[in-house]
């Protein structure tokens, strides 16, 4: 192994040994294959450890850390360690397939920008089947692409963690937010394309396969309608006015209309006026979260 491999692949894990391995496998058939691994252990897990330590490979490198420090501090141990040039994220319960860096690194080295952040689409896999997400490449502000949506349809706007590479420069200047409970990808992204010199780039082909079933236990997915407000809120300045009305309306209602919280329903429903510019449709989304059954809302948003 070369002792500054250009690629520095960085998987924080926890508690999930078997997923992690079956993700360690696919960054190591990556078809570019100048790269580092770096599995960031998230505090003391010896199963973890012990599943990781039977892949016999150079290029893999376990950080296992003496305390939980949570995924945002877990990828940023990761970068800190990392030799490489560019540093590509993979969440431990998905998988890339073989071409994914060796097809972003050609968009990457194209850029004119010193620091691209280069996405690609997914094969999302539910237990209703695959779906090819995101639908559009990201065109609009980047805070409408992330968190607005222009139909009922879930997965139009999307640059999924596993999705990621750019460069360490970017993520030394611009790291993960310590200590964040949710939405660690959203601003991260919010705010590292706000930074001089960083780019969107999109290879609109899908290199990732994003097992959602797999990730339901995620922190990404529990239902804490309060702590995404207060996410937004901190976040205002980085997003449109239209971005924070989709926001309220598909994010913070579908989480608060679950927790049946619906002292929360004005509120939330005047606030997206007050400090969002909403479109027809973020209202209409508004209501159907509160008011359309979630089997119904599940098979119109994968239709």
């Amino acid at each position: 192994m070369k002792p500054n491999p250009s690629v520095s692949i960085v998987i924080p894990t926890r508690g999930r040994p078997a997923l992690v391995v079956r993700a360690v496998h696919s960054a190591l058939g990556q078809t570019f294959e100048d790269i580092e691994v770096i599995v960031v252990i998230d505090g003391h897990d010896q199963e973890t450890l012990a599943a990781l330590e039977s892949i016999s490979s150079p290029r893999l490198r376990l950080l296992p850390l003496t305390d939980q420090v949570g995924g945002s501090r877990a990828r940023n141990e990761g970068v800190q360690s990392g030799r490489g040039e560019w540093i590509a994220f993979l969440d431990d319960d998905d998988e890339w397939l073989p071409e994914k860096l060796e097809k972003q690194l050609a968009v990457a080295k194209s850029s004119p920008g010193p620091h691209p952040i280069v996405g690609c689409q997914v094969i999302a896999r539910t237990s209703g089947g695959d779906f090819i997400w995101p639908r559009k490449v990201p065109s609009e502000p980047l805070s409408e692409y992330l968190l607005a949506r222009d139909s009922w349809r879930q997965g139009d706007g999307l640059l999924q963690t596993s999705t990621l590479l750019t460069t360490r420069r970017l993520l030394i200047e611009v790291p993960f937010q310590d200590g964040l409970r949710k939405h660690q990808d959203w601003d991260w992204l919010l705010r590292a394309v706000d930074t001089p010199g960083a780019r969107i780039e999109f290879v609109a082909q899908p290199l990732v396969i994003w097992n959602l079933e797999q990730s339901r236990g995620s922190v990404s997915r529990t239902h804490d309608w309060q702590v995404s407000l207060a996410w937004i809120r901190t976040r205002r300045s980085l997003v449109t006015r239209r971005a924070y009305a989709g926001f309220i309306a598909t994010q913070i209602a579908s989480q608060a209309a679950r927790q049946k919280q619906w002292r929360a329903f004005l509120p939330l429903l005047a606030e997206m006026f007050q400090i969002g510019k909403p479109k027809p449709i973020d209202i209409f989304l508004l209501f159907g979260m509160w008011f359309v059954p979630a089997s119904l809302r599940n098979r119109l948003r994968s239709s």
